[in-house]
């Protein structure tokens, strides 16, 4: 499966600017790369401007739905689409939307776990239903979001459902780049899995963003990575016929004993 990453600077507030550097970002990947999917970063509708969210997020989902189905319906790619600010039931969601190639939701999450460093708590709810696995092309994903890779309970039960692949859809700052490379290897290597990754550069307000998107085989294995600071595309095959391999050569799952970890 072929993949192309958005590496990208998102506007704060924008959600028409943000729609439409998308629009052509995927319209000039699919000419140039021909991926079978693409992947979006965290909240790139509005960016980290929460004080804006009430005002600028989707309701319901509704417009990202539309604006993400009909792109993977008119390419006829997969598309993990990041996340957006999102207005339902009289809360503000942080919620991830996925499509197959005939432009049908999948699947869509609700970010769980929100960042006390960055005050998300102040602006947004955390997601009410667990993450779980989801299919594309026949094969078994998980999508967890951001801070939800600190919380590695989250990754492992994908795993156990059967996920090859974890995206982490993200706004990490730089001032813990260094956790966000390590965590990353780390989820790899304990669960046997594809790491995929897509994270955003530049600034909202005083944050800066780290950038380094990144993709990890399920030997713990660095296949590629963006920049600190680059505005870019990550563009990678991978594949996933090795996963069951590794599960087999270390048997990881088969030699878990539950019953003591309580």
């Amino acid at each position: 499966m072929k993949y192309a990453i958005f590496q990208t600077e998102i506007i704060p507030a924008d959600p028409e600017a943000n729609e439409a550097q998308i629009r052509q970002w995927t319209e000039n990947t699919v000419q140039m790369d021909k991926p079978d999917t693409i992947m979006l970063p965290e909240l790139w509708n509005t960016g980290y401007a929460l004080d804006s969210l009430a005002e600028k997020a989707d309701m319901h989902g509704e417009r990202t739905k539309a604006f993400l189905g009909n792109l993977a319906k008119i390419h006829s790619i997969n598309i993990i689409g990041g996340s957006v600010g999102n207005k339902k039931n009289g809360k503000l969601f942080n919620s991830s939307f996925v499509f197959n190639r005939g432009g049908e939701l999948v699947y869509e999450y609700d970010k769980i776990h929100l960042v006390p460093m960055l005050n998300e708590h102040q602006f947004l709810d955390g997601g009410e239903k667990k993450a779980e696995v989801f299919e594309l092309d026949g094969v078994k994903m998980g999508l967890i979001t951001c801070y939800d890779l600190r919380f590695p309970e989250l990754a492992r039960q994908l795993a156990l459902e059967g996920a090859n692949v974890l995206h982490i859809i993200a706004q990490w700052p730089k001032a813990r780049k260094d956790h966000w490379r390590h965590l990353q290897l780390a989820r790899a290597i304990e669960n046997q899995q594809f790491i995929i990754s897509c994270n955003t550069v530049g600034y909202c307000g005083d944050t800066e963003f780290a950038g380094n998107s990144m993709v990890i085989g399920p030997w713990g294995n660095e296949l590629a990575f963006g920049g600190p600071s680059n505005k870019e595309t990550i563009t990678i095959p991978i594949d996933l016929s090795i996963v069951p391999q590794i599960r087999e050569d270390v048997p990881v799952f088969t030699s878990r004993v539950p019953k003591f970890y309580k």
